[in-house]
């Protein structure tokens, strides 16, 4: 009988089942299902335990990354916040200003009878330091300073029971407050101005004083108005239309001038006994010399400027006209009135020509001359020869100007004055300037002629 290969297989697998039916139940009799089952359970709950823990570091490293990137964050803030802090404060103040140095050469006239000699020398002018601090968008502050070098006063001496002076000894130097003012941009029309603040009598002292204006000396009358004055003002601009055109106004309330001996005079008498205008147009800023506080009279005064801004064309053409004027008392009785009133005019032709000027009336009543009244006028015109288009570098760095002004105090003096100069550009801010005044006056003490040289600079 023949067996072949595949049946001796099935047999010897045959055989393995029994034998392993014979040996099973002594093998698994080792370890009991509950056994097993417990055990399982514990490997499960390990896995699930290390699960755990593997996500608890996991979310633990990922909030100490985001501590650390928040520290990081919140470091680079405060230094950004330190810098910007230090930036802002440095940019929100800004010091600007100017400073003269002249020379100056007098030539009297043949009806001088009080013997005063040519004079001629240099002369420190001022240094006008003005300090601009913005605190916020809507609140800016301006403070502007005079700082000047005089002669020094002489002592007087006596001699026979009379007092007598010779020359001036020495030097000393003189700081004063051009204007402090608080300035609050209530909307894009209205600011709040408050302090001792520029007055708008005319736009010479907020436009054209100092290294603004084109000559060395300032027009004649501009000393029967006041510069400042301690007081609370409205200004702003409204346009009209769409051609650029503006309504200007400005509205003011301001201790006004006062009396220097307080009686309302005419004149008074200075601590050297000679006789000066009794009306002080400077003073009164409302700290008495005494230490009181108050008006040196009875009210404050009012007044204001309304403008009329007209361009045309392309760049630098426009006109510009305006009348201002301000009232209020005097005398430290309140029964004297002191009122001004200025027209002001300003016209461009281009960036090469500007013609401005101003007419100045003024009055006042006293007790013991009646009304005075104190009036002037001036006109100045500029020409910068860069207009011809010549191409020269020296000339066309030069603005001719010309000047004619006129006054009368009211009470017996006149002076008429012509000048023609010239401005030097040696930079935008750096100027050499000059002119040539011819003047004709009453009075003996005014030169018949001047020449007076100044170098400026604005920054």
């Amino acid at each position: 009988m023949k067996i072949n290969f595949s049946s001796r297989r099935l047999g010897t697998a045959a055989a393995s089942c029994v034998l392993g039916l014979a040996f099973a139940p002594h093998t698994s009799a080792a370890v009991s299902d509950e056994d097993f089952n417990t055990l399982k359970d514990m490997v499960q709950k390990l896995q699930q335990s290390h699960e755990q823990d593997q996500q608890q570091i996991q979310k633990l490293q990922t909030q100490l990354g985001d501590t650390q990137t928040q520290v990081q964050k919140t470091d680079a803030t405060v230094q950004a916040q330190s810098t910007s802090a230090i930036r802002d404060a440095l940019h929100n103040f800004t010091m600007v200003g100017d400073a003269e140095i002249q020379f100056a050469k007098t030539l009297r006239g043949a009806d001088d009878s009080n013997g005063n000699p040519h004079r001629s020398g240099f002369l420190l002018a001022d240094f006008a330091p003005i300090f601009l601090y913005r605190a916020n968008d809507n609140i800016l502050f301006e403070a502007g300073f005079d700082i000047m070098l005089n002669n020094g006063q002489a002592n007087g001496t006596l001699l026979n029971s009379e007092t007598s002076y010779t020359h001036d000894s020495g030097s000393s130097t003189s700081v004063s407050v051009s204007f402090a003012q608080l300035d609050y941009l209530i909307n894009d029309y209205i600011t709040f101005v408050g302090g001792y603040m520029l007055l708008p009598l005319g736009t010479y002292s907020e436009r054209s004083a100092g290294f603004l204006n084109k000559m060395p000396d300032g027009p004649l009358g501009r000393e029967f108005l006041p510069g400042a004055g301690a007081g609370v003002q409205l200004r702003g601009a409204i346009p009209i239309g769409d051609s650029g055109q503006m309504l200007t106004y400005a509205v003011y309330g301001a201790n006004g001038p006062s009396s220097v001996d307080g009686s309302g005079n005419a004149y008074t008498l200075d601590s050297n006994g000679n006789q000066i205008h009794n009306l002080d147009l400077g003073g009164n800023v409302g700290l008495m010399s005494d230490g009181s506080i108050g008006n040196m009279h009875t009210a404050p005064s009012g007044g204001g400027r309304l403008g009329w801004f007209i361009p045309w064309g392309g760049a630098h053409q426009d006109l510009e006209i305006g009348v201002s004027g301000q009232t209020g008392v005097w005398d430290d009785a309140g029964n004297h009135y002191w009122t001004a009133g200025v027209l002001d005019a300003a016209l461009h032709v281009g960036p090469s020509f500007e013609l401005k000027g101003e007419f100045i009336n003024s009055w006042y009543n006293t007790v013991d001359v009646g009304r005075v009244h104190p009036w002037a006028v001036w006109a100045q015109a500029g020409y910068k020869l860069a207009g011809l288009n010549l191409d020269l570098p020296v000339i066309s760095d030069i603005e001719l100007v010309g000047r004619f002004d006129k006054e009368n105090d009211g009470l017996g003096t006149h002076i008429q004055r012509y000048t023609v100069g010239y401005v030097y550009y040696l930079t935008n801010t750096l100027l050499f300037e000059g002119d040539y005044e011819w003047l004709h006056s009453n009075d003996a003490s005014v030169p018949a002629s001047q020449l007076i040289l100044q170098l400026s600079y604005g920054f």
